[in-house]
């Protein structure tokens, strides 16, 4: 009796995704470590005149795993999951390191960035001077208004009109 063929995928779907049919065809693989693509989620918010940004880092420990930054208007989080040696046989956690950006607004305090974690959620917290960013109204011109008039004005000013 012979075996029949696998199914293979379609070759740009292996060219779009290649770490997922990978682990797709694999017998017994968890899920695929942290890789770029992947990042932890975050909330962000304006709150007592602090800009707040608040990120989902659970079974973490805040002094070993989590380093925040703050250079210019750039703060960075970096959170590292490590494995440890004799883990477990088969593991579903996913392990390795994650950094994510913000752009601090204009008016921030970079000296007095405070942050906490709590039940695997960490929250930075930025003072914002001058309270509201400042900012203008820009107006918006509406095409369709100003061909309108003009083409309304066009057919009343023709010579050969008559009153």
């Amino acid at each position: 009796m012979s075996k029949l063929p696998r199914p293979q995928a379609p070759a740009i779907v292996r060219a779009l995704y290649p770490g997922l049919i990978d682990w797709l065809e694999s017998p017994w693989a968890g899920p695929p470590q942290f890789t770029a693509a992947h990042s932890f989620r975050v909330e962000e918010m304006a709150r007592d005149n602090r800009y707040v940004i608040r990120a989902e880092l659970p079974g973490l420990d805040p002094e070993r795993d989590i380093e925040i930054t703050v250079e210019g208007r750039t703060l960075t989080i970096h959170a590292e999951r490590r494995q440890e040696d004799g883990g477990p046989y088969r593991s579903e956690f996913r392990y390795g390191s994650l950094t994510r950006l913000f752009r601090l607004p204009a008016k921030v305090d970079a000296d007095d960035v405070t942050a906490r974690y709590e039940r695997g959620v960490l929250e930075v917290s930025v003072p914002v001077r001058g309270g509201k960013p400042e900012g203008i109204r820009v107006p918006i011109e509406n095409a369709d208004s100003a061909q309108a008039r003009t083409q309304g004005t066009a057919g009343t000013s023709r010579p050969d009109a008559h009153p």
